[in-house]
């Protein structure tokens, strides 16, 4: 570079993609959670139980918000670093 002014920083990968291990297996944990009652929703739906069905997405989208949640929750933790 010319004249070496320019301050190299000089980060390990796994520094810059650290994850507070909690929040990570948490999120995994809730996509396959929501996944699990979608199919059982949708089981629930193909046998004719419209109201059982209704229950499983209405608990699909309360699972899903949580899992979002935690997904933003772990981008704005690691940001904050």
């Amino acid at each position: 570079m010319a004249g070496g002014n320019l301050k190299q920083v000089q980060e390990e990968p796994a520094e810059l993609f650290e994850v507070p291990k909690a929040r990570t297996i948490l999120v995994p944990i809730g996509a396959l959670t929501t996944a699990g009652i979608l199919a059982a929703g949708l089981l629930s739906f193909k046998d004719g139980q419209n109201h059982k069905s209704q229950m499983w997405m209405r608990a699909r989208v309360c699972f899903q918000a949580a899992t979002v949640a935690l997904m933003v929750a772990t981008l704005y933790a690691n940001t904050r670093k």
